[in-house]
């Protein structure tokens, strides 16, 4: 990850954008991406989207991804392991198992 990261801070720093990457605005631009991304699905079958747009939009969204967790000095690897211990806890294999239900339901 970090050579991604390094990679995106790069071509991020030739072009003097850092000013425009604050935690706010690439949150925005995140949640911009996520649904350009919703948008190669719509009104279709997911097996009759585009897959070439569906790697060029998620690309964006890790992008704007990892350049937050690097504004936020956040580790990538440490929150979302985080998140799946939290979520091993909300979701007990034995209860949700095949199961849909949000944690407050099972």
């Amino acid at each position: 990850m970090n050579e991604i990261v390094d990679a995106l801070k790069n071509f991020r720093d030739e072009r003097d954008w850092q000013q425009f990457h604050n935690p706010k605005d690439l949150s925005m631009a995140l949640s911009i991406e996520a649904a350009e991304l919703l948008e190669v699905f719509l009104w279709k079958q997911p097996e009759h989207s585009d897959i070439n747009k569906i790697k060029e939009e998620l690309a964006d969204v890790f992008a704007y991804a990892f350049l937050l967790a690097d504004a936020c000095q956040l580790d990538v690897k440490d929150i979302v392991m985080a998140k799946i211990r939290v979520n091993e806890q909300k979701y007990p294999v034995e209860k949700s198992r095949g199961s849909a239900k949000k944690h407050d339901e099972l």
